[in-house]
């Protein structure tokens, strides 16, 4: 604390007012400097609540993208299960299908079998004929 000098008529005037000098100036600084840091406080909010919006508005997209992934996920698992079942009724199809060719193949091969046993049959009659035709001609002669 500051002591003045005293005079006939009370403390030294001179001094009194220099000091109110300094503390107005003094006060004055310290109340610039603290209308500066309100303006600062002030445009940091404004920056924070900024920032607080974007993140706001990144969550809200991060949020849409888990679900677009989602979604992808599920359209592509059931378009999976969608391939898979119709490659199984393409597989069951194509499976019944050559059973029934090998079916097929088999009778065939069985009828050829018979026409083959036939086909001997008629050629030995025919052979033995022509044998016993060439046994008769020998002995005619």
């Amino acid at each position: 604390m500051r002591k003045f000098n005293s005079s006939l008529s009370g403390y030294n005037k001179a001094e009194v007012n220099s000091f109110v000098s300094e503390v107005t100036k003094e006060y004055e600084s310290m109340l610039a400097k603290l209308k500066k840091q309100d303006e600062d406080i002030l445009k940091l909010k404004e920056e924070l609540e900024k920032y607080k919006n974007m993140e706001n508005t990144l969550n809200r997209a991060i949020m849409v993208a888990e679900d677009a992934s989602n979604q992808i996920k599920k359209v592509a698992r059931d378009e999976a299960k969608g391939l898979i079942d119709d490659a199984r009724r393409n597989a069951s199809r194509i499976v019944n299908d050559a059973l029934l060719k090998a079916d097929k193949v088999e009778q065939d091969a069985e009828l050829l079998k018979r026409r083959v046993v036939i086909f001997k049959r008629r050629l030995r009659s025919v052979v033995d004929e022509q044998v016993e035709f060439i046994e008769s001609i020998n002995e005619d002669y």
